[in-house]
């Protein structure tokens, strides 16, 4: 009987990881699998919710590490994992995505020898994925671990072209696609019951749904200044069009810092929400008229949703959404942006399709590679 630990902290993670929970489910006879989870994103509206949504059971084991700077909130993690994975003694760790939670969980497995005298193995799920921009603390915790693991879970096809290029062992890479597209289908008819849109008074392709959080948007008031007239000319493009705005706690503690609140409350047609669980918010793509975001896996919701997707960054390291899904990206180009809405507002269906292995079946390749590995 081998055990399995999954790592996980912030709330991309936890989409990342049900499906592949729930297929190791279907294999008890040969592995346990426990869920740690390290509290990385501690508040109940960004973490607990999402648990529960997910049909996930509560977490084996709780670190709690909090908010915190980079180099603390990693640190903590590796403190804190470095006890309980001597105690567990795992045969193999997973780890999701690109937050402090993935790199510290890698950093802790190649530095705990086992028995045999080698490192845990660690498997990294959504492996591969490059911006080209270092000052993202997220690139660097990607290039890192894709280093320490000895699996390379890929979603698409740069993934593989930017391993290859940085010389990894292709025995080590496997192209499964994506398992927060495997959640997104599992959970679209739930969608479709969400009363969300009732709750908000809005209708079907009326709105625009936005999110942001980067701190090269949010932490900088220029740009934020920038975003607010970005968002109160999209009503002189057409008056019409609602805003619905779930506000991140970083870009909450950001406006009211740079004293942008009153500002942005008296934008017409501007809603302003606490963060939705998963569900509700998956309604939200799904209806919105167009998104603008900054998030990563919105770009790729959007992409499988077929929904016009306008990233507020310079960089993506989802490529596949701009050559074969809806998204554009336009940074904080005011001119390419109103463009952008001009002519998702004439109605014009933009070409897309969906990317290959974005079939609801990720988490099986997964688990059938760990399985026979």
């Amino acid at each position: 009987m081998k055990k399995f630990v999954s790592i996980v902290g912030a709330r991309p993670n936890f989409m990342k990881m049900a499906p592949v929970h729930k297929e190791l489910l279907k294999h008890k006879k040969k592995v346990t699998h426990k869920i740690i989870h390290t509290g990385q994103h501690y508040d109940r509206k960004m973490s607990s919710v999402f648990f529960k949504e997910l049909e996930l059971p509560k977490p084996h084991i709780y670190l709690g590490v909090g908010s915190k700077s980079h180099a603390e909130q990693t640190a903590l993690i590796m403190v804190k994992l470095e006890k309980i994975l001597f105690k567990e003694k795992p045969d193999l760790v997973i780890v999701y995505g690109d937050v402090n939670s993935t790199i510290a969980a890698g950093l802790v497995c190649a530095k705990l020898y086992r028995k045999n005298g080698c490192p845990i193995p660690l498997a990294h799920v959504e492996s591969g994925l490059r911006s080209r921009d270092r000052k993202m603390p997220e690139e660097i915790n990607r290039i890192l671990t894709d280093n320490i693991a000895e699996y390379l879970f890929i979603t698409e096809k740069s993934g593989y072209e930017n391993l290859i290029s940085g010389g990894f062992d292709r025995r080590k890479i496997f192209f499964v696609g994506n398992t927060m597209i495997d959640s997104l289908g599992d959970y679209l008819l739930k969608a479709g019951k969400s009363g969300v849109l009732k709750n908000l008074c809005i209708s079907k392709k009326s709105y625009a749904l936005v999110t942001l959080h980067r701190p090269s948007n949010v932490d900088d008031k220029n740009n934020l200044n920038k975003i607010l007239r970005i968002l109160k000319n999209i009503n002189k493009i057409n008056k019409y069009t609602d805003i619905v705005f779930p506000v991140h706690p970083r870009t909450v503690k950001m406006i009211e810092k740079f004293g942008l609140k009153r500002k942005f409350e008296e934008l017409k047609n501007l809603i302003i929400t606490e963060p939705f669980g998963y569900i509700n918010f998956l309604a939200l793509i799904k209806n919105a008229k167009y998104v603008l975001t900054d998030s990563g896996g919105i770009q790729e919701e959007t992409t499988y949703l077929k929904v016009p997707c306008i990233t507020l960054r310079e960089n993506t390291e989802r490529p596949i959404t701009i050559t074969e899904g809806t998204n554009v990206l336009c940074g904080l180009k005011e001119e390419k942006i109103y463009n952008s809405i001009k002519k998702i507002e004439t109605g014009k269906k933009i070409k897309s399709s969906i990317p290959k292995f974005w079939d609801g079946k990720a988490a099986q390749r997964i688990v059938h590679v760990l399985l026979n590995n």
